[in-house]
């Protein structure tokens, strides 16, 4: 063995003629670069070069941004290609299900047990379907790669607008839910490849980065536990986002700061104003904007009204509330988020009792059960509590009429749920009929109903005017039966779109909330008229 390593040795060092092996490899290695080179779609001259020069800095105020027509229509041909482009399917639960079945019956029993002992709370929610994930063509990730994040949105902007509309075809979708359902999937494509959320990380629990996950305002608590938990939206360089996230509950400022019976939410918004200054004062990002990119997820009754010592927090930045009273002056419809209002009663299991009964065991017309505060119940109760057998419209329900059918079985017994405001124009109960297949009335004038920016409520509930509680019966009843089977359908398909995921999935809560947001920022781009 020696002897063979030493002639191998002397083989290399005396008879193979180094230079010449380098020039041969260098003349391979240049030929082979020429060949790639050969092949590509553009010249490299095009391909590297900057976008038209008509494209100016983006000033969020009021200024529009000069986007020429031409830089649209190069990358069309890109967009085409993103929106036929292969999909990549991550290895996940799904998969993970699929191989289990192989697996023994006693290991199986074991490997459960270890698992309980770590298993985190998300991992206890029904297993969610593969999330597919469309990739950008290399070409269109190139041109958009010098862009800053405010030029990527006014050309993501001019493409929804002047495009040719996106395919209505998709099976997850339903197209009556929706306001324009071409231009939504047209924008939420955009949304799932492009937007970047940025999320300080200043601020100390409870009040900050601690969601909270039960009640009735788990909302604003499930949808900060999934962004923070986002490796797709979520970016760690501030300077490629095109929103930031203000990571407080407005729940948890409430336990933490408020004093029970004092009826003093100055203390609240004092807090958040100083938390706001010391962003605006140590980051330049507040200040680039004046907060209009900045949003914040409040879904406590009083989130609105914390906002009220710091002005550009409650003019300029997204506010996503459940409390959408246009009335106020807070919320502006337009340019703040409704946020669907989720009663959360396990949030290991946040899907429990959803689901309905068919049109034919809905033998109740109406019902509503609560109790008759604020301006709205008492005039309901006023009118219909006891006075007919086919509206069954309680205070809090009795406990002889609960023995005999629970709350849920009355909503999944009933063609219509009644869903008054109660202090604020905000009800969980609409939600709660969306879950249990029930066609929800809304009674709170001045309300904006949640993601009301992509769906359309006429498809799927009614509204009723406060005036109108006396003629409640008369107005149920003089709806088509056609036109309330087809609301009644309509709702058993929006059902997916206001559910919490462990792992969120396309087109459910998260994502439905998140494009609304993103839709607002789209707003805030002024483009120039074409000529």
């Amino acid at each position: 063995m020696m002897e063979l390593l030493r002639m191998c040795l002397v083989f290399l060092l005396f008879r193979i003629k180094w230079r010449k092996l380098i020039v041969v490899c260098s003349v391979l290695t240049i030929v082979s670069v020429l060949i790639q080179i050969s092949k590509l779609p553009y010249p490299l001259t095009e391909i590297n070069s900057p976008p038209n020069s008509a494209f100016s800095w983006y000033k969020p105020m009021n200024t529009a941004v000069n986007l020429d027509r031409s830089w649209s229509l190069a990358v069309d041909e890109h967009l085409k290609s993103f929106r036929n482009a292969p999909t990549i399917v991550p290895l996940n639960s799904s998969a993970k299900l699929d191989r289990s079945l192989v697996i023994p019956s006693k290991t199986r029993r074991a490997s459960r047990q270890r698992r309980n002992n770590s298993i985190n709370l998300f991992m206890l929610s029904p297993p969610s379907p593969p999330q597919t994930v469309t990739k950008l063509p290399h070409q269109l990730e190139i041109y958009l790669s010098p862009l800053t994040p405010d030029e990527t949105l006014a050309l993501v902007k001019r493409d929804i607008e002047y495009s040719s509309l996106a395919s209505d075809d998709d099976p997850e979708l339903y197209a009556p839910l929706f306001r324009n359902i071409s231009t939504f999937k047209r924008s939420y494509e955009w949304m799932q490849q492009l937007m970047k959320i940025y999320i300080y990380r200043d601020g100390e629990r409870p009040i900050f980065h601690h969601p909270k996950l039960s009640g009735i305002y788990a909302s604003e608590g499930w949808f900060m536990k999934l962004i923070e938990a986002s490796s797709q939206f979520v970016t760690k360089d501030p300077e490629k986002a095109h929103l930031f996230y203000l990571p407080y509950s407005a729940r948890q400022l409430q336990l933490a700061l408020y004093v029970p019976d004092s009826h003093n939410l100055q203390p609240l918004s004092i807090f958040l104003r100083d938390y706001v200054n010391m962003l605006a004062a140590k980051y330049p990002f507040w200040n680039r904007t004046h907060g209009s990119d900045h949003f914040l997820v409040a879904c406590h009754d009083w989130g609105p009204y914390t906002l009220k010592e710091h002005d550009e927090l409650i003019r300029n930045s997204i506010k996503v509330l459940c409390n959408a009273d246009v009335s106020e002056g807070i919320f502006k419809a337009g340019k703040d988020v409704s946020l669907p209002e989720t009663t959360i009663r396990n949030p290991r299991r946040p899907r429990r009792s959803i689901g309905g009964r068919s049109v034919s065991q809905r033998p109740i017309l109406a019902f509503f059960a609560g109790l008759d505060h604020g301006r709205v119940r008492p005039i309901l109760l006023k009118h219909w509590l006891d006075k007919d057998e086919d509206m069954r419209i309680f205070g809090p329900l009795p406990r002889k009429v609960e023995k005999k059918m629970s709350y849920p079985k009355h909503m999944k017994s009933s063609k219509y749920c009644i869903c008054p405001m109660g202090y604020e124009v905000n009800s969980p109960r609409i939600v709660e009929a969306i879950y249990y297949e029930c066609v929800p009335v809304i009674i709170a004038d001045n309300f904006v109903p949640p993601l009301n920016e992509d769906l359309n409520w006429d498809a799927f509930s009614v509204t009723v005017s406060e005036k109108d509680i006396p003629k409640l019966k008369e107005i149920l009843l003089a709806i088509p039966l056609e036109k309330y089977l087809t609301m009644q359908t309509n709702v058993k398909m929006l059902q997916k779109h206001f559910l919490w995921n462990a792992k969120p999935v396309p087109y459910d809560l998260f994502h439905m909330i998140l494009h609304s947001i993103w839709s607002s920022r789209l707003k805030q781009i002024e483009l120039p008229q074409s000529q």
